[in-house]
């Protein structure tokens, strides 16, 4: 999985005026947990952009003022309810040897017949929560669709791996191949010139 890198420093005091100067500062108040202590710092609104505004999901690199690097996934984003400005940002710190939970795009791959007959592929599922060590953390869930035809669906049972587990039952539908209006309505036309063409034989 991709990732960020963003620059911050340790946060002496945590209370709502130190919380309310920062964020008047353009800064975003952040805690870090899954350490011995939860580890509170703050960072540039700006370094968010590439995180919080994207379909895609990373792994983040914090880097404090000390020096010290911590390797997390952002677990949780609070905004302002009319200006959307981020208010407060939470992360997990990621272990080498301990699974993690995220969640990642659906991407297909190919060209469904379903589609070419006028079919219209359709998203059940746009996003997937996934279980792996940070270092098999996928970026997204690669959906093969090149053998899809018309009412062709595929399930989270049809792309279990060895690299992560996904989070779902495996009867949840995450992509399929719906007719459009103009395909049902050209069948419907079609069955029904047949079914005429074979009253006047």
């Amino acid at each position: 999985m991709k990732s960020l890198t963003i620059k911050g420093s340790k946060r002496e005091s945590v209370g709502k005026a130190a919380t309310k100067a920062l964020r008047n500062a353009g800064r975003v108040p952040c805690v870090l947990y899954g350490g011995d202590d939860p580890l509170h710092f703050s960072a540039d609104e700006r370094a968010f952009n590439k995180l919080v505004y994207t379909p895609d999901t990373h792994t983040v690199v914090i880097e404090l003022e000390d020096g010290s690097k911590h390797e997390a996934v952002m677990r949780d984003v609070q905004f302002h309810p009319v200006t959307d400005r981020i208010l407060h940002v939470d992360f997990y710190r990621l272990y080498p040897d301990k699974e993690v939970s995220v969640t990642v795009p659906v991407r297909t791959e190919g060209v469904a017949p379903g589609v070419v007959k006028g079919g219209k592929l359709f998203f059940n599922e746009r996003k997937l929560k996934v279980r792996a060590l940070p270092a098999q953390l996928p970026d997204f869930v690669k959906v093969d669709i090149s053998n899809l035809d018309l009412g062709d669906k595929v399930y989270v049972a049809d792309l279990r791996n060895d690299q992560y587990k996904l989070l779902h039952p495996d009867n949840v539908v995450v992509v399929q191949i719906k007719m459009s209006r103009a395909a049902i309505r050209a069948a419907q036309e079609a069955a029904k010139a047949a079914k005429e063409a074979e009253k006047s034989e």
